[in-house]
């Protein structure tokens, strides 16, 4: 039914009605349907069996609207059936928006094509829309599901942001939805979950999916970046709120992906494939690949290494001298970008692609764009002018107002820009005349000028990397660079590590995902296809256009503990996230073990997951069992990636208490081995004469009786320590004397067919072939190690006892 409202004015004696109407309208797609009420609010979100998901308690409006500060809710809503447009009213405003729909096959699309008073609307939010949903919240993607459905939101151009505008600055917040300020506890009680955005949100109802577009047609003072005052400049060139677009859909869970890939591909979203697949599909978005500085000179080294390893992706960490220009270094590319095409060249002739690490947008100090001229788009922080004139040799500078420039947070470099010439202060004066005092003229090669009363100083925007960073204008070109060099050479893998450098243009995830698109949009058509990339820092609209993302450090401990946990909790945003899955950078090196390695890789194949082997030419040469590892590598590899793992393998390969062996079989092949394994101490003792020093302790063999298998080495801050005489016996009877001390720093490894004694980079120092190695019953076996360690500090020896059980044998999946 349609209701009729007349409002009149008094216009030459005749009334002037204005009608609209008030009714419930629907959309329907082929997995669900929409209903939006006469207020202009969702009144529901069914799938085709009629599951309702819409938290009907919670305010659920179309488009709220922020104007002259405050949020407003639409009250009315007038569908126009010939223009398929929705009108909203905001009476409280007394504007209007108009919203037209297309009602797509797969989902709905929603785009704000008017709204009144313009210039007082200061962002738009789409939603939030309640949901019921609060198993899965995929909040970068803006998808929330459960085992049976999903609901999700796409925002459909770039200006049209994941979330909600919690910040001036439009950082997206990054946080712990189980904080203890949360309220939110006991929804996952047995881990925490580490949340990046809120285009979905969980909420104590259950979740929101929400978007918004901010109008930029005002230069603002706001907070930002460890600053409380920060100029933020006026950016019309994405037309303010008018335009703002979004895609609200619904589909069972298997089909979430499927939607999601309709979506770009029907309303022209970035939608990058690897070899013809689509990235979030393609196996090769796991690829994992091998970290390592080569030159010109290096590569051939480089590049047998990785293809030993089996991997198809060789990636420098760092080869500019400069950011911004993106300079290479001179030693490693005399011919700067014409070397590193000709290393491309002959990398992929060889089936090696080649990538490159950058800090995005950081600029430093030594780049042209910072050095001997400043470029004047340099990110400020804000502006003054000086009082009075100063020559060469001042150390002094008198300034207007200094509130841009005592904000010591976040304050690296203490750089100003006066004129063309870049200035560096130790503090600001307390007090009037506010000064900025022992100033460094000429910084940074820059050239010492004298200046005038009245010219303009600005406080320069740093990183704590001791760099630069750019605002919007020269943002682009630096992003323009990375694609020139790209086109260039023919790269075909690249991290945007640093992407918070973005953050200086004061827009937050905007201009982050501004920086991504324009590299991507500059990329050769032939490039968009094959071109890898990750990033510090994801996105909703870069969600389309990264490949992938890849967190996890191996600076702080070996494989096993350099952050562990951080690692797992990543596995569990990817799948929320519909991405493809990676566990990070892990360091491969001269002390590198067997074991280590194989439980890394028992983990990338349970999660599906690629990552990184950080490792240096020269390191890696000191491994004494180097060509064993990278043939392990590659044989694990090859079983991930051609499928041969099936649930359950992979449910038990995820459990990073278990261990397994794998060992290559025939053709398209391999034996999968469960491994028991314990670690046992032997201490230094101090006894009576003639009383024993040996340590007892039990070995569970849950398989078959077989041939002892253990590693031995000693820990403690002794570097003298020792292990002299050592022996270990099994079950009161069979006795292994091993026929050489250990030292500190060296391995003791018994593979069941002989014993052999390695130095620290994994060399054989002494090994014995002809030995009785003792068998392990099956059950509980008693064992009794004997020998005396020896050294300061009380050293201790380790020994890690490993059974191995039948194997499986797994075959790749036939494509």
């Amino acid at each position: 039914m349609k209701h009729f409202y007349c409002t009149g004015i008094l216009l030459s004696g005749l009334l002037v009605c204005t009608f609209f109407s008030q009714a419930q309208v629907s959309f329907e797609t082929t997995t669900m349907s929409i209903k939006i009420n006469a207020k202009g609010h969702l009144e529901s979100l069914q799938d085709k069996k009629g599951r309702e998901y819409l938290a009907t308690d919670e305010p659920s409006p179309l488009l709220a609207v922020m104007a002259n500060g405050k949020l407003l809710l639409p009250d009315g809503m007038e569908w126009r059936k010939s223009s398929s447009t929705i009108l909203l009213h905001y009476p409280e405003w007394k504007g209007k928006a108009s919203i037209r729909v297309t009602n797509r096959k797969d989902y709905i699309v929603f785009e704000l094509t008017r709204i009144d008073d313009n210039a007082s609307v200061e962002y738009v939010v789409w939603g939030p829309y309640p949901t019921v949903i609060r198993k899965r919240i995929g909040e970068t993607v803006g998808t929330v599901w459960d085992d049976s459905f999903g609901i999700g939101l796409q925002a459909l151009n770039i200006k049209t942001l994941g979330g909600y505008p919690t910040n001036d600055n439009d950082v997206e917040p990054s946080f712990d939805i189980f904080s203890e300020s949360s309220g939110l506890k006991d929804i996952s009680p047995d881990k925490k979950v580490l949340y990046r955005g809120q285009t979905a949100k969980l909420t104590a109802f259950g979740s929101v999916i929400q978007a918004y577009c901010r109008n930029r047609n005002k230069t603002k003072i706001i907070a930002n970046w460890g600053h409380d005052k920060y100029v933020v400049p006026a950016y019309p060139e994405d037309g303010g709120v008018v335009g703002t677009k979004i895609a609200l859909w619904g589909a069972p869970q298997d089909q979430l992906l499927s939607v999601i890939e309709k979506i770009e591909l029907g309303e022209g979203l970035p939608h990058p494939v690897i070899d013809g697949i689509w990235a979030k599909r393609s196996p090769a978005a796991t690829s994992s690949y091998l970290i390592m500085g080569f030159g010109e000179k290096t590569l051939g080294e480089a590049l047998d290494l990785t293809k030993k390893a089996g991997l198809k992706y060789l990636y420098h960490p760092g080869p500019f001298e400069t950011w911004g220009h993106f300079k290479l270094n001179a030693k490693e590319f005399p011919d700067n970008w014409q070397s590193m095409k000709r290393c491309v060249d002959i990398a992929a002739r060889q089936g090696v692609d080649l990538g490159v690490h950058t800090l995005s947008s950081f600029i430093t100090t030594n780049d042209p764009f910072v050095t001997p001229l400043p470029d004047k788009r340099l990110a400020k922080v804000g502006s003054s002018t000086i009082v009075s004139s100063i020559d060469e040799k001042a150390t002094v500078v008198t300034i207007q107002s200094p509130e841009f420039f005592n904000q010591m947070k976040n304050n690296n470099l203490k750089t100003v820009m006066l004129g063309s010439e870049l200035i560096r202060y130790r503090d600001v004066s307390a007090t009037e005349p506010w000064q900025l005092l022992d100033c460094v003229r000429g910084a940074f090669g820059t050239k010492i000028q004298s200046h005038q009363a009245g010219d303009t100083i600005s406080k320069l925007m740093d990183h704590g990397y001791k760099v630069f960073l750019p605002d919007m204008a020269l943002q682009n070109e630096i992003a323009s660079n990375i694609a020139a060099l790209f086109n260039a050479t023919g790269l075909r893998q690249i991290s945007f590590d640093g992407l918070e450098g973005s953050w200086s243009t004061g827009m937050g995830q905007y201009a982050r995902q501004l920086f991504v698109k324009k590299w991507y949009d500059l990329l050769k058509p032939e490039l968009k296809g094959h071109v890898i990339n990750d990033a510090s820092g994801p996105g909703h609209y870069f969600w389309h256009i990264f490949t992938r993302m890849n967190w996890g450090e191996p600076w702080y401990a070996g494989f096993r503990e350099s952050q562990t946990q951080y690692r797992l909790k990543n596995q569990e945003y990817y799948y929320r996230n519909l991405m493809p899955r990676m566990l990070g950078w892990f360091k491969l090196g001269s002390v590198t073990s067997m074991e280590d390695l194989e439980w890394l890789l028992a983990r990338a194949a349970g999660f599906d997951a690629g990552f990184g082997l950080s490792a240096s030419l020269d390191d890696l040469k000191k491994n004494g069992r180097l060509n064993e590892l990278l043939n392990t590598i590659s044989e694990w590899e090859s079983a991930r990636l051609s499928g041969a793992f099936n649930a359950v393998q992979k449910e038990a390969l995820q459990d990073i208490n278990k261990e397994f062996h794998l060992a290559k079989a025939d053709g398209n092949a391999w034996q999968l081995y469960p491994v028991r394994t314990a670690t046992i101490q032997h201490l230094q003792k101090i006894k009576q004469p003639g009383e024993p020093i040996y340590s007892e302790n039990n070995f569970n063999n849950p398989f078959e009786g077989q041939p002892l298998r253990f590693i031995a080495y000693i820990t403690g801050e002794s570097s003298s320590a020792a292990w002299d005489h050592p022996s270990i016996e099994i079950n009161n009877y069979a006795r292994l004397e091993v026929p050489f001390s250990v030292s500190k720093g060296q391995w003791l490894v018994c593979d069941g067919k002989a014993i052999r004694l390695f130095d620290e980079h994994w060399k054989i120092v002494s090994e014995k072939t002809t030995l009785q190695i003792p068998v392990i019953i099956k059950g509980d076996n008693k064992i009794l190690i004997d020998g005396a360690v020896t050294g300061e500090q009380s050293p201790v020896v380790k020994i890690e006892f490993r059974a191995l059980g039948d194997g499986e044998r797994i075959t790749a999946i036939e494509k």
